[in-house]
């Protein structure tokens, strides 16, 4: 429930402040005098867009602080806004209640605050929406609108159909999930099977080279080895000549010296010099050693001039996998691994694509299931929505109006991008289900039935959309219901039924009606008029609560601008006094 808000610096608004209470709350004043800005304040609370052009002239910034309260609002709102509460980390004041507060400045910019917490606008349109529903001008032409229509007749079914949609919705989701990822395979099968293949061949031309590791750095040393081999022949074989003589008999080697030299040392009676000969013995060793591996080299190297050729075809085999693979013969290997990995994981098979299309078509006979019966409950649902709201037109003046709620199959579009089949109909499968309302208005008795927006008037629309909401409060309590010029348009005897519905409505809401009435403002328990002052520098309003005299008062001024005289006070007070006795025999009938 809303029980205060504040105003600064909005529209003709300098400052006012307005308490308001549970029943039926009447705003009023004369044109101009900033009514509508206590509804624009209202819209501003509930995240709506900011205007700059709002803010009163001179102002830096407007702002705008409701204090609400939840207790006595119905489980699931209250649900709601704790939630919102404790996402936000907004904070409860010290009566329980919780400040909601919106500032546009001059520049357009715009900042709101929940609980004493920054949060932004849509917070406040989440904490707002289940405590505050707001019906301006604008309000009533969206009820020309099919969603909104649609709306309100799940509001009405309840239950009833708020169960089969969340199956809807759940089935739908799997649906569509699946419907997906079989598009996605479909597509990509193609794609799979390309990259299969040329993973397959790029595999086929690694496994022909079939590179070893390090390779590619030992071909490189050996192409470079066979490029000076006449050089190395001849340095490896002047070395073995020296060391084992020339092997024609007309030079001796290194090791002929040092076996003569041993031979010596081992004749020798000295036992110093015989003491030696061991030492040479060891030398004569490392020698031999190093003559054999010089043998060794000397047979090794190539004697066949087209070995370099081979190593250079070698090399340039492997430089053709580097180039397109990886950097180095290893690197190659270790991405012909991952590509064997991934060529394994790759799923193309009709087989595949079967099972799935089989899950996705289960899908669809679940979704379609539960789309039937959703729009079997609406159906019912919709007679039901039409006899009520029917009969409260009755009592709205418009005795011999009927409205009728029509509720058909939406086709689906051409272009729709995923369309269900049934009964043998394609048909759009929305979030909401598969079906579109249509409120339907018979004005009159004899008169066709046609479409809200091609047979209501202003002020029929206000009445169709007061009985709706009078029918959709019968399963509802505690929110707070802000009517802006619901009675445009209207006046005599539908006015005082209005009047009298909204009373009727404030029984389980809070409403707060600005109204140009006095027959609606009559019912009223709480009467705020909104005063407007011209100092002859500017306009300035404020809003004030009225006492039983003054409402005497500004009543006899809304019939007509007759407040001086004894005739208009005496018709005021004719007024108070037919609604307290009409809501006294409605509050004992109900009771």
């Amino acid at each position: 429930m809303l029980t205060e808000i504040r105003i600064d610096g909005l529209g003709v608004i300098s400052t006012a402040t307005a308490q308001f209470h549970e029943g039926l709350t009447c705003v009023t004043g004369e044109t101009g005098a900033g009514k509508t800005m206590v509804v624009t304040g209202l819209h501003l609370l509930g995240g709506a867009r900011a205007d700059a052009g709002r803010v009163r002239q001179g102002a830096q910034r407007a702002v705008v602080e409701g204090r609400f309260t939840v207790e006595d609002v119905h489980d699931s709102a209250r649900d709601e806004v704790e939630k919102v509460l404790e996402s936000s980390g907004a904070q409860r004041d010290d009566d329980d209640s919780v400040i909601a507060v919106r500032t546009v400045g001059s520049d357009g910019r715009s900042r709101a605050h929940l609980g004493g917490r920054s949060v932004p606008a849509a917070v406040l349109s989440d904490f707002t929406a289940p405590l505050l529903t707001v019906h301006g001008q604008n309000d009533q032409l969206r009820l020309q609108r099919p969603d909104q229509q649609l709306q309100a007749l799940d509001r009405f079914a309840g239950d009833a159909v708020a169960g089969l949609l969340r199956k809807y919705q759940l089935a739908r989701r799997t649906w569509l999930q699946a419907r997906t990822e079989l598009l996605e395979r479909t597509a990509r099968s193609r794609e799979l099977a390309l990259e299969a293949d040329r993973l397959q061949h790029s595999l086929s031309e690694i496994d022909t080279v079939a590179p070893e590791p390090g390779e590619d750095e030992r071909i490189v040393a050996e192409v470079l080895r066979l490029g000076d081999l006449d050089s190395l022949r001849e340095a490896a074989g002047a070395a073995h000549a020296a060391l084992a003589g020339s092997g024609d008999g007309e030079g001796a080697g290194a090791l002929d010296a040092l076996g003569g030299a041993r031979a010596r040392l081992e004749s020798s009676d000295d036992p110093a010099l015989t003491a030696l000969a061991p030492r040479l013995g060891e030398a004569i060793a490392v020698v031999v050693d190093v003559t054999t591996e010089l043998s060794s080299y000397l047979s090794d190297l190539p004697s066949d001039p087209a070995a370099l050729d081979s190593l250079l075809t070698r090399q340039a085999e492997l430089k053709s996998l580097t180039r397109k693979y990886a950097p180095d013969v290893d690197a190659v290997i270790a991405w012909a691994d991952e590509a064997r990995t991934r060529l394994a994981s790759l799923d193309v098979s009709e087989e595949a694509l079967a099972a799935l299309a089989a899950e996705v078509e289960t899908a669809a006979a679940q979704v379609r299931e539960t789309a039937k019966k959703l729009t079997a409950a609406r159906r019912k649902a919709a007679r039901k929505l039409a006899t009520a709201v029917s009969a409260e037109l009755s009592g709205l003046a418009m005795g011999r109006a009927k409205l009728e709620v029509e509720v058909r199959p939406l086709a689906a579009a051409a272009q729709d991008s995923a369309p269900l089949t049934v009964d043998g109909a394609e048909l759009h499968a929305g979030a909401s289900g598969v079906d579109e309302v249509e409120f339907r208005l018979s004005a009159h008795s004899g008169a066709q039935s046609l479409p809200l927006s091609r047979s209501a008037s202003g002020g029929e629309l206000s009445r169709v959309m007061l009985a709706l909401e009078v029918v959709l409060a019968a399963s509802e309590y505690g929110s707070t219901m802000v009517f802006d010029e619901v009675d445009a348009g209207v006046g005599g005897r539908a006015a005082v039924e209005i009047g009298r519905r909204l009373a009727r409505l404030a029984r389980t809401h809070q409403v707060i009606v600005v109204t140009h009435l006095p027959q609606v403002a009559a019912f009223a328990d709480t009467h705020l008029v909104v005063d407007k002052v011209d100092d002859g520098k500017g306009v300035n309003s404020g809003v004030r609560a009225l006492t039983t005299d003054e409402r005497v008062v500004e009543l006899a001024r809304m019939l007509a601008g007759l407040d001086d005289t004894e005739t208009g006070r005496a018709h005021a007070e004719e007024l108070l006094a037919t609604a307290r006795a009409e809501k006294a025999d409605t509050t004992s009938a109900a009771g």
